[in-house]
């Protein structure tokens, strides 16, 4: 096991999703602490980051990570970090943490990623003023539209196809159809036009209609978020404004590592 240098109270934070591992080395594990040092890897090129961007590294006290992608996935990561001496802990949803309830069914089976992006976008509403409710969209391979009332309860939300799953989705199910590249538009007059707009607008209209479930439900008018690798795409298309937050499942696992690894 190959050592590197040792940085007190130091915390990685890890997101795996479906495509790409993101990670951030912060100075503490709590939120607004120093962001040190961050990168994002395809998951093809994951088994190479020991002897790559973590090579160089302090050596981090704490690892909390979110993971979506399945437990081989966890497995190349975790083989990753034997060049350090720490044990990850890995989120998985509950029935409460850092302020937020889980109204899911059944809590342990809500994604990891959409129960770490509630929690930061419920605590980045806290801190902007009087609570209110909330809609979160993550907008990725897939994409989840997620609806949370003023004291913090997730009420429910929405899986729906990305704009890539759409767009393959046509193009094998439907002869002769071949899938380009297009703009969106009000009234597309071209196929690949009129391929990209209605993704793009079926995913506008979820998301309105969660909006209006939520103002119905909780007699307010929701404060909107977005965040993922595709939502600066999305943002222009939405039917009312909204935050965009690069970073969302980051300050998620900030508020987690804060509560986890209690520095008092």
């Amino acid at each position: 096991m190959r050592r590197t240098p040792y940085a007190p109270m130091t915390f990685l934070a890890l997101d795996i999703g479906n495509t790409r591992l993101k990670w951030a080395l912060y100075a503490t594990p709590a939120p607004g602490s120093p962001l040190l040092a961050q990168g994002a890897e395809f998951l093809e090129n994951i088994d190479k980051l020991a002897d790559g961007s973590w090579s160089t590294l302090p050596q981090p006290q704490f690892v909390l990570g979110c993971v979506v992608a399945g437990d081989a996935v966890k497995r190349r990561v975790q083989e990753q970090m034997e060049l350090w001496d720490v044990t990850p802990q890995w989120v998985v949803a509950s029935e409460s943490e850092a302020g937020l309830s889980n109204g899911y069914d059944h809590p342990t089976r809500l994604g990891a990623d959409r129960w770490v992006a509630m929690v930061g976008a419920y605590h980045r509403m806290l801190s902007q003023g009087l609570p209110r409710p909330m809609v979160v969209v993550m907008v990725g391979t897939a994409v989840t539209v997620e609806a949370i009332d003023p004291s913090g309860k997730f009420l429910g939300g929405l899986i729906l196809p990305g704009h890539g799953i759409m767009l393959r989705a046509l193009e094998s199910g439907t002869a002769g159809l071949h899938v380009p590249t297009g703009e969106v538009r009000p009234f597309p007059t071209n196929t690949s036009d009129a391929l990209t707009s209605g993704g793009t607008f079926a995913i506008a209209g979820a998301v309105e209609c969660m909006v209006q479930h939520v103002r119905s439900q909780c007699h307010a008018e929701p404060l909107c978020v977005m965040t993922g690798g595709a939502a600066w795409k999305m943002a222009p298309s939405m039917t009312r404004p909204f935050e965009l937050v690069d970073n969302l499942i980051f300050d998620g696992l900030l508020q987690m590592a804060s509560r986890r690894f209690s520095l008092d």
